[in-house]
């Protein structure tokens, strides 16, 4: 009996931690510093598949433009072989620091971590067809990052139920750099 009751107390520890620290982050945030190019460094899911190659979610943004109650994303996803340009605009919800976007189901995202100037990682909720699956992203300014926040990136994915063996750092991968010009 003790055994259960103690493996509820963690698991309602871990859900607190990690909800002050994203209300912590959400309530200090800065929407303006994120305007800018960006390079998807690091792509995470619960469902890996949805982030391998052909992949709904393997998607690689280019730049995030901050509109007044919406951030307007240019990203390129590979298509039949192909670099493809597309464009997203989320909208802000009631919720602090949370938007929301149709593409491939509903997705709502939040901002766990950011260094505006360095790196910038996306929480995204996906719901289709009465399912749901969740994605974590890391962004650079450069088109690379340290291991030390690729570090913290796998930290982070742990800490909200993705393992490591369903991180994939796509720096190796074709990521449609030669499209972004």
């Amino acid at each position: 009996m003790k055994l259960p009751l103690l493996l509820l107390c963690l698991g309602l520890t871990l859900v607190c931690d990690h909800a002050e620290e994203a209300s912590s982050l959400r309530e200090n945030f800065d929407v303006q510093k994120i305007n800018g190019d960006w390079y998807t460094i690091s792509v995470a899911s619960d469902e890996r598949e949805k982030i391998e190659e052909d992949g709904s979610m393997r998607v690689f943004v280019k730049d995030i433009h901050v509109l007044e109650n919406s951030l307007a994303f240019k990203f390129h996803t590979i298509v039949n072989r192909e670099c493809t340009e597309l464009f997203l605009v989320a909208n802000k919800t009631e919720r602090a620091g949370e938007y929301s976007v149709n593409y491939d189901g509903h997705k709502t995202f939040t901002i766990p971590r950011t260094d505006y100037d360095i790196y910038i990682i996306f929480d995204v909720v996906n719901a289709k067809d009465e399912e749901t699956f969740q994605v974590m992203q890391l962004l650079g300014r450069e088109p690379d990052l340290s291991s030390d926040i690729k570090e913290k990136f796998a930290d982070l994915c742990e800490k909200h139920g993705i393992v490591r063996e369903n991180i994939i750092d796509l720096t190796n991968s074709n990521r449609c750099l030669q499209a972004r010009d």
